[in-house]
């Protein structure tokens, strides 16, 4: 980490400058459009894995005005690091996404009245005054889990030998036992294991007959090695002999992602089951242990229409097992993609903190055959852009637009938001601007350190003032916890 420590408003505004990282506001008309992408060149064609261009370095407005990605609600990034954290490791700076520390914190947008997205846009000016942070919201209406559709769940346990470590396979056991207790009587649950080899312990079972399926759980013993790619394989294939129409279907990955037999490439896994992930059957990655298959695990949520979290105590599987995938098993939208378009008359540069593996070329947008994000009732996407502004410049600043295709007829909507430079907070940290957006900076500027070893002249003391101060007024555990880390990094970098 090359630190520089310097005064907190100065830092701060280098930090979004070389980072970049989304208030309040109501949804546009569905039928509004975004505008004309006129000045933004086709991006050349990515190989698997390549950081897209336009993430590498800040976009100037005059070439490049439009900013295109999918949506992502993972959480795993910031689950793993601050486990890594509390034992005393510094993550490994592959590992950081910075959007996805700032999804795992909670957020205030508005919802929406119907089953789209509300878009919310705001910001603020920084010390230097010609610089700015914008971020973006996006928000899907939240469901009562009695009220939602119901599911069909296939669960793919990793049983390898590697699971033996505490904190593991005795953690997935219970939650899965303490989920069949959550579940509804209209749900259909299977359970796979995977090691060497795949074995199928239930096949697609209603949850009046939980007992059948918890001592199907108590079976589950560590043995062998990891073909996590048979464990897959097997686990859509059951999902599509039990595919229900009517029903949500979701495959539900458990592992630490070590995958050692078999295709271990998240390319050649995905190879062998897209026929079956093609027919709406979503992916659900939970992963544990000290020692994490982090990339795999991401990859396969990413491009298997799913989401990646990451859990390491049992209160922490216990809360997504109980309280988060009961209440989002079913979707809100598929293939969601985001779409900001600066105005280059009031902005001369910008550049979006994280999606670098979720950036898309400017017409793949309305390209409803290309990938985007899938999105569960509830919740909230935020990115947040750092803008160089022109002197003095006014007016419209940026208009932020949400495509996404509804679940089951794919028919695709739109929603869109525009905010002006006028609307800006005057500082980042003003007493005026949102508690939200500030922690929002704090956490993106937090994980970008410790990825690049540098928050962009804000050291950790700086960080630490800011968070202890913000824990304070949000009164949120998961603040307070941030400042936790934050000490807990600046004893490792001791």
């Amino acid at each position: 980490m090359r630190i520089r420590p310097l005064a907190a408003g100065a830092g701060l505004a280098a930090v979004l400058v070389l980072a970049g990282c989304g208030g309040a506001g109501s949804p546009a008309s569905s039928a509004e459009q975004a505008p004309p992408h006129a000045r933004q060149p086709a991006a050349s064609p990515r190989s698997p894995g390549e950081q897209p261009a336009e993430a590498k370095a800040d976009q100037d407005t005059t070439a490049a005005q439009i900013s295109t990605f999918a949506l992502d609600v993972d959480t795993a990034s910031y689950g793993y690091a601050r486990r890594s954290l509390q034992e005393g490791r510094w993550p490994a700076p592959a590992e950081i996404r910075p959007e996805e520390w700032v999804n795992a914190f909670k957020q205030d947008y508005g919802q929406p009245s119907d089953n789209g997205f509300a878009v919310h846009m705001d910001g603020a000016k920084l010390p230097s005054r010609d610089e700015a942070v914008l971020r973006v919201g996006l928000q899907t209406r939240a469901s009562e889990a009695a009220a939602r559709r119901p599911a069909n769940l296939t669960f793919v346990v990793d049983v390898s030998g590697s699971m033996a470590e505490a904190g593991r396979l005795d953690l997935v056991k219970s939650a899965l036992l303490t989920l069949l207790d959550q579940l509804a009587p209209g749900d259909q649950v299977s359970i796979v294991a995977f090691s060497d080899e795949a074995e199928v312990l239930a096949s697609m079972t209603p949850l009046t007959a939980r007992d059948e399926l918890k001592s199907a759980v108590e079976r589950l013993v560590v043995q062998g090695g990891t073909d996590l790619e048979a464990g897959l394989v097997t686990g859509y294939e059951e999902a599509s002999k039990a595919f229900r129409p009517a029903a949500t279907n979701r495959v539900v990955l458990l592992s630490d992602g070590l995958a050692n037999q078999g295709s271990t490439s998240w390319q050649a896994i995905l190879e062998r089951v897209k026929e079956h992930a093609g027919k709406q059957v979503a992916l659900l990655t939970v992963g544990v242990g000290r020692e994490y298959g982090d990339e795999l695990m991401e990859q396969l949520a990413d491009n298997g229409d799913g989401m990646a979290v990451y859990v390491s105590t049992r209160e922490e599987a216990e809360r997504i097992f109980t309280t988060q995938l009961p209440a989002t098993i079913e979707l809100r939208a598929r293939d969601a993609k985001a779409q900001v378009v600066f105005n280059p008359s009031v902005v001369e540069s910008y550049r979006l903190i994280g999606y670098e593996n979720r950036a898309l070329a400017t017409e793949e947008f309305r390209d409803d055959s290309r990938d985007g994000g899938e999105i569960g009732p509830g919740h909230s996407v935020t990115a947040l852009y750092a803008v160089r502004l022109k002197p003095g410049a006014s007016g419209q600043l940026a208009q932020a637009t949400v495509r996404w295709q509804e679940p089951d007829t794919r028919a695709a909507s739109e929603a869109s938001r525009s905010l002006q430079a006028g609307e800006l907070h005057a500082g980042a940290w003003d007493k005026g601007t949102p508690i939200r957006l500030q922690v929002d900076v704090v956490v993106a500027a937090f994980a970008v350190y410790l990825r690049d070893k540098e928050a962009f002249g804000l050291d950790l003391p700086a960080l630490r003032e800011h968070a202890a101060r913000l824990a304070t007024d949000s009164e949120d555990p998961m603040v307070s916890e941030l400042v936790t880390l934050i000490d807990k990094a600046g004893s490792v970098a001791e």
